[in-house]
């Protein structure tokens, strides 16, 4: 495998991704170590035993590479339809989630608009639930695409089965502390919450609740970013094999 292919599993560090400064730029909630700091945090999740793994996988990385390649481009197409059919449910879900699920509605029985109102809820803990069942979501449906990325490029040449097997450490290292950061994340919204409530004056929905919500939709699409980005990293990988080959 070669050093670009080895490159492009890499991930963005975290505290400079789009996530981390959406999340920063929500007044109230706090940004993480700066990115000196965080590569000295990451550097202590190693263990020797993932250190040693990693430092197999990299040693041996183009070692193989002059191996021919099996599948192509059309391999390659269904792993993009895939990808694009998960981002996009996801996506979905997450425009759907600040809102909750949509009331049954009944015939002939409008509601009024105050009863309408009350049935909005302005306590966090709803909107925290909400954030966590989306993080469930997003974990559901990552977790099994990108193994099966994986899988798909190990058959396609030894170069491309290397990047696998470096994926496979990658998300040993980074991938449990990564998910005990983006846990927490939920609950650091409070805050936020609570700010534009005070600012309103009252507690009832109003613009600050439909604020509050555009903000936790767009900090949940930044995550799903954030998440997608190994499985991105190993597509393009997958497209600069078969560039050469052209």
């Amino acid at each position: 495998m070669s050093g670009s292919l080895a490159r492009d599993v890499r991930r963005t560090p975290l505290t400079g991704s789009a996530f981390i400064r959406t999340l920063a730029s929500l007044q109230g909630v706090a940004a993480p170590a700066a990115p000196d700091a965080f590569a000295q945090r990451l550097a202590q999740w190693f263990d020797w035993t993932h250190a040693f793994s990693l430092s197999a996988a990299l040693g041996d990385a183009g070692a193989r590479s002059d191996v021919p390649t099996f599948g192509g481009q059309g391999a390659l197409q269904a792993d993009e339809r895939e990808f694009a059919r998960v981002r996009a449910a996801l996506q979905k879900a997450i425009a759907e989630a600040p809102d909750g699920a949509p009331a049954p509605r009944r015939v002939n029985r409008p509601i009024a608009g105050a009863a309408a109102a009350a049935e909005v809820p302005v306590d966090f803990a709803t909107y925290r639930q909400r954030y966590t069942a989306c993080q469930l979501a997003m974990e559901t449906q990552i977790v099994p695409l990108r193994r099966r990325l994986r899988s798909s490029l190990a058959d396609r040449s030894a170069a491309l089965a290397k990047l696998a097997e470096l994926d496979i450490v990658m998300e040993q290292v980074v991938g449990a502390q990564e998910r005990a950061l983006l846990a927490t994340v939920g609950a650091r919204l409070e805050p936020r919450f609570d700010q534009l409530r005070a600012a309103q004056g009252d507690a009832s929905p109003g613009p600050w609740l439909e604020r509050f919500r555009q903000e936790m939709r767009g900090l949940l699409l930044a995550e799903l970013d954030l998440r997608l980005q190994p499985i991105e990293g190993l597509l393009e990988a997958c497209r600069q094999s078969l560039q050469k080959r052209s």
